[in-house]
């Protein structure tokens, strides 16, 4: 009962991303999700200039203008975000106002889970930024600030990320039971409900929450990884992926330096919906509108485009060693990178081969 007790636990603990400024953390390794922000840029500012209401907002002769980043993580992404939203802010005020009494200041909160290396991120705050800092500690899936708050809400690659893993797909006697595979890919049908109820039910969270917390008109960013309608997960190159990365588990429990039950017990909290799956748990909540919908491939294809294997596997390192660690021990790290670095380089791996491209999910929402 008790080791029970400990592995549903271990379900719900945070997944955050590598701390630190060195040579394999997330802060040097997220080329990835800047390629998001990139490709996103032009869209956001047109969103803004046509759908935000700064009369609305804006009705005082001195306003403070609140922006939150949920799932900040490290730097430097979030900062490139919140620069681009204040920059079509601005532009949308002196459209609106031009040179009037009218003054807005800005003030960001970057948000993550606790454990997230909040000192890396402050410590490199752009020093001529345009607004106030302030960091939130918490996690997304639950309120954050007080009622009618934030101006706009902004989420970049973060929410695929699962509050926890349903605990079915890791129980043995369950039809869920996800024996052989790290991840959801969506061809066996009783784990990717399983899933799939597990995404639902952080949504309804997600937005509630927001919902509370954004201003009447309050806009809403969403970025994350999806894939396209009809299209299971293990079909894309990032299914793929995760294929060649569930392999290494396979070889250390091979060797002796991973259990079996271990293995066949990791599965990564993530979820990718199509944009149909999303746009309809958006609809049946009922407290966004959506007000921009798009599916983006070819920007995020360049992005996944690195200069050398080493850069790759530091990318992934980057992104997964805190799962690694959590589930299979401080001691295995090395070992599992290792097997993967070796893997990676007798194969050749390349990101986006032998699978259909997946897709960003970039929505604007208006708080009702």
């Amino acid at each position: 009962m008790e080791m029970a007790i400990e592995e549903t636990k271990s379900l719900t603990q945070p997944i955050t991303m590598k701390g630190g400024d060195g040579p394999l953390s997330y802060a040097r390794n997220s080329s990835f999700q800047k390629g998001v922000v990139d490709a996103t840029k032009g869209m956001i500012i047109q969103t803004i200039a046509n759908k935000l209401d700064m009369e609305k907002l804006c009705t005082d002769s001195y306003k403070t203008f609140q922006i939150a980043d949920f799932g900040c993580s490290i730097g430097p992404n979030t900062f490139f975000s919140m620069q681009n939203i204040i920059e079509a802010v601005e532009q949308k005020h002196h459209t609106n106002h031009g040179n009037s009494a009218t003054t807005l200041e800005f003030q960001v909160f970057f948000n993550d889970h606790l454990s997230n290396d909040f000192n890396t991120l402050f410590q490199a705050l752009p020093p001529s930024r345009p607004y106030f800092a302030a960091g939130v500690p918490g996690s997304f899936y639950g309120r954050l600030f007080p009622k009618s708050s934030i101006h706009i809400g902004h989420s970049s690659s973060a929410l695929q990320w699962l509050s926890k893993v349903p605990e079915v797909v890791v129980d043995s006697s369950s039809p869920a039971w996800n024996k052989g595979s790290i991840y959801c890919t969506g061809t066996e049908k009783e784990v990717a409900k399983a899933f799939s109820a597990q995404f639902e039910s952080d949504m309804e969270t997600f937005l509630n929450a927001r919902a509370e917390e954004l201003v009447g008109g309050g806009l809403m960013v969403i970025l994350m990884g999806g894939v396209p309608d009809g299209i299971s997960l293990s079909q894309t190159s990032i299914g793929k992926f995760y294929d060649f990365f569930g392999s290494c588990l396979v070889d250390l429990t091979k060797k002796g330096l991973i259990s079996e039950e271990k293995a066949n017990s990791f599965n990564l909290p993530l979820y990718f919906p199509s944009a149909k799956e999303l746009k309809t748990l958006i609809e049946r909540n009922g407290r966004f509108s959506i007000e921009s919908m798009d599916e983006i491939v070819e920007q995020v294809k360049r992005a996944h485009a690195l200069s050398n294997t080493q850069n790759y596997i530091s990318h992934i390192r980057a992104g997964l060693e805190g799962l690694i660690k959590l589930h299979l021990g401080d001691e295995i790290v090395e070992d599992f990178f290792e097997c993967y670095a070796k893997k990676h380089a007798e194969t050749r791996f390349v990101f986006a081969e032998n699978g259909a491209d997946n897709t960003l999910i970039f929505m604007i929402l208006k708080r009702k």
